[in-house]
């Protein structure tokens, strides 16, 4: 039986699976924004982490013929998630686990200076491991060809970035699961390189369109359509991208499993099994009711039949690792979290440090004020998410934390 409410669009409708969860009029409106444009196939599907975005919905499946928007793709091009069964076990742990959070922090860059400058403490710097050497060597040559027709996206940081986590909601977690087995989790994406591609093509895409956005519900949707002079690169581009954000998670995974191999505190371990190394900010070519579409998937996952995902919680709720059911309607789509139910500012001026020492009770995290806008009040109740979509994935094993490290 179907779990969808549908919304009625100006040119197509929206399917949302938002039963029991809540999603805010602004997130509907600009869903019905995305809904009216003419490149939209047969509707726009919303999740039920779906709330307010830069550019487009978070949460939102957007199929499009023969066009591209930019915008609803996003700068954090490829944000994902990747996890990892090990054969630890939670009685193998550390009684005291800051020496394993601080392991994990060494292990991969994160945050930023105070001042947000180049010579942040979320990249590598002069020091460049070989691992991260090698995976950008691999990749270097369709960055230089981006870069022969867009030579300003160029400000050096790519290598020094690569294996990095980023600031934000991104994250490295070690989770336990139902049967006390020890999972690395983490979550992060493109770093400054995709932002600064998201971005580039953002404003041609805005330029290109230049005299038809005035018929634009919002200038953030105006699009590439296929065959104009900026398509092929921007494909070809965010591609790239998105294979970055992906080795980027490989690398970071592959540094954090030595680092904690080699803890002093923890015993020889191997691992088990990978939950699929999923993007959740990204663009590909799908068919979908007999069609070729681009399909945009911004805060959304895959869920083909049987495709393996991950759907997190916040720093102190549960994570779920997912098996999907090929939901059609869906476009074969699931969340990609709980979603925010405040914005940051709200957050910080709605809670406390008390309060949120309280929410993270027992796990080894930060709790200071810099990570109150990502306190596990801010987000959706992620079991009212999981409900809303149980017609879309199956969970196949529930994840608690016990370290988090926030960027």
């Amino acid at each position: 039986m179907t779990q969808y409410v549908r919304i009625q669009g100006d040119r197509v409708p929206i399917k949302a699976w938002i039963d029991g969860v809540q999603a805010e009029q602004e997130a509907i409106d600009q869903l019905k924004n995305v809904a009216s444009l003419p490149i939209v196939h047969k509707w726009v599907a919303a999740m039920p982490d779906v709330h307010w975005g830069i550019g487009a919905t978070v949460g939102s499946v957007i199929p499009t013929k023969g066009a591209i928007i930019p915008a609803a793709v996003g700068v954090d091009i490829g944000c994902g998630m990747m996890a990892t069964r090990t054969t630890l076990t939670a009685s193998q742990l550390p009684d005291d686990l800051k020496s394993v959070r601080g392991a994990i922090e060494r292990a991969a860059p994160h945050g930023r200076t105070a001042s947000g400058g180049r010579n942040d403490r979320g990249a590598w710097g002069d020091r460049v491991p070989a691992l991260v050497e090698n995976a950008w060597r691999k990749m270097r040559p369709g960055y230089e060809r981006i870069l022969e027709r867009h030579p300003r996206l160029d400000r050096g940081q790519h290598v020094r970035q690569l294996g990095t986590l980023g600031t934000g909601n991104h994250f490295i977690e070690l989770c336990l699961d139902e049967e006390d087995r020890v999972w690395v989790m983490l979550h992060s994406g493109s770093r400054g390189v995709g932002n600064r591609i998201g971005q580039h093509f953002i404003k041609l895409a805005q330029k290109d369109m230049k005299r038809h956005l005035a018929n634009l519900p919002d200038k953030d949707l105006a699009y590439f359509e296929e065959g104009a002079d900026h398509f092929g690169d921007y494909v070809f581009a965010v591609e790239w991208a998105q294979g970055y954000a992906r080795t980027n998670r490989e690398v970071m995974m592959a540094r954090i499993l030595d680092a904690l191999r080699e803890h002093k505190e923890l015993p020889s371990f191997q691992t088990e099994k990978s939950a699929v190394n999923c993007h959740h900010n990204y663009v590909q070519r799908e068919e979908h009711y007999g069609e070729e579409v681009f399909v945009t998937r911004k805060g959304a996952v895959s869920a083909r039949d049987g495709e393996l995902g991950i759907i997190p919680g916040s720093m102190g709720a549960r994570s779920y690792i997912v098996r999907g059911r090929g939901n059609a309607e869906s476009f074969h789509s699931c969340s990609h979290g709980a979603g925010r139910a405040m914005s940051r500012g709200a957050a910080k001026r709605k809670f406390t440090l008390r309060d949120h020492e309280e929410a993270t009770e027992g796990i080894e995290c930060r709790k200071d004020a810099g990570v109150l806008d990502e306190t596990p009040m801010a987000y959706k109740d992620i079991d009212s998410v999981m409900a809303a979509q149980t017609d879309l994935v199956e969970a196949l094993h529930t994840l608690r934390q016990v370290v988090c490290v926030k960027g």
